[in-house]
């Protein structure tokens, strides 16, 4: 039997361990061209209708669609971009405090939220914390399986795939140049859930220059877990329910299923053999979240990690985010875990599983204190 072949079993076996459907949860819905209303402590009052969007120029591989943004409200819009590092036209969310019209000389700390798999940019109207009156939030594509990774494969029906390369040097310094952000990285944060929950840390890990705060939401973040890379080539394979994450965008009328992860691609095609034979899964190893070495990049950064562990996805999340947290502890790094369990220690709507019930209020607990250390940076 190929290797090929042999991966695609295993994804198909493994998938079926890590779910067959992902567990539903009552998320608000993103409605195009309408604004979700925050609400609480960090949710925006909302300047005045009618305040212009800021003024978007072309720069660094960025291609601006111009006519093509959406405009949710004077404080939400959407653009639409083109790069040579991804097929195709992409967007960009971008949440702004009330303030910032109102106060042209003030700059701003940045919160870039990493989406799951299977999800869109609209996926950020589900947890409402992130529009804060605090600092400005981008939501970039980061594709329904992109795991914001350079693809080993250029060539499959995704075409072009480097997403790393879009987000760390093309999408932060597009930011910088574009709006009025405090440009280093006691004032940048990326955080992100699921397969975003990866992506957060691993670029963290990558970039301890550009990013001084980070957190993992139920996060596949210890590749070591034949379960997480059994998750990844389920994605790769198109089977729905390995770790989709239940948003306002990947479930189809508050279904709560996810609907797809995209063309079928080779089982190889992001961090190639995901087998430890012969080091033939040595990309799987360089690039885990959970590896000493990675982590010791980490050691002048804010780490917070959350998960609950009452579903069959996140009872994964849950020994992955405890890998992490002791190995931390280990190299003498600070980090906070919440392991909330079954939900009924972080909200009324947490009820423990892989969804925004859990992961909003989740976010309601970390933004404050987020916002509280951009504001102790000063």
């Amino acid at each position: 039997m190929s290797l090929r072949r042999t991966a695609a079993a295993a994804a198909l076996t493994l998938a079926a361990l890590t779910g067959a459907t992902a567990a539903h949860a009552d998320a608000p819905r993103a409605v195009p061209g309408v604004a979700s209303a925050p609400s609480g402590p960090s949710g925006p009052s909302g300047p005045a209708a009618g305040a212009a969007l800021p003024v978007f120029t072309d720069g660094h591989g960025l291609t601006v669609l111009p006519g093509a943004t959406e405009v949710h409200s004077p404080t939400d819009f959407t653009l639409t971009v083109t790069t040579k590092q991804l097929s195709g036209q992409h967007k960009i969310r971008i949440l702004l405090p009330a303030g910032y019209d109102a106060a042209p000389e003030r700059r701003w700390p940045v919160t870039y939220f990493l989406h799951g798999g299977g999800g869109t940019v609209d996926d950020v109207a589900a947890a409402p914390a992130l529009h804060s009156d605090a600092m400005i939030t981008v939501v970039p594509d980061g594709g329904l399986k992109g795991w914001y990774a350079d693809w080993l494969m250029q060539n499959t029906a995704e075409g072009a795939a480097n997403w790393e390369t879009f987000h760390l040097t093309q999408v932060v310094p597009f930011i910088d140049a574009n709006l009025r952000t405090r440009a280093d990285r006691d004032h940048r944060a990326v955080v992100g859930l699921s397969m975003g929950g990866y992506g957060s840390l691993h670029y963290a890990e990558a970039r301890p220059d550009l990013f001084g705060h980070v957190a993992a939401l139920s996060g596949g973040i210890d590749f070591g877990m034949a379960q997480v890379r059994a998750a990844v080539l389920a994605t790769e394979l198109n089977l729905t329910g390995a770790w989709c994450a239940v948003s306002s965008s990947s479930s189809t009328s508050g279904s709560g299923k996810c609907t797809g992860y995209g063309p079928y691609v080779d089982s190889d095609a992001i961090f190639g053999s995901p087998y430890p034979v012969f080091n033939a899964d040595r990309i799987w190893k360089a690039v885990d979240p959970a590896a000493p070495a990675n982590l010791a990049k980490l050691s002048r950064t804010g780490i917070t990690l959350y998960t609950g562990n009452n579903d069959i996805i996140d009872v994964h999340t849950e020994a992955a985010s405890k890998t992490v947290k002791a190995r931390l502890d280990q190299l003498g790094i600070a980090s906070r875990l919440v392991n909330y369990g079954n939900g009924a220690s972080l909200a009324p709507s947490c009820n423990g599983g892989h969804n925004y019930g859990c992961w909003a209020p989740a976010f309601a607990d970390y933004v404050p204190r987020l916002e509280a250390a951009f504001a102790a940076a000063g």
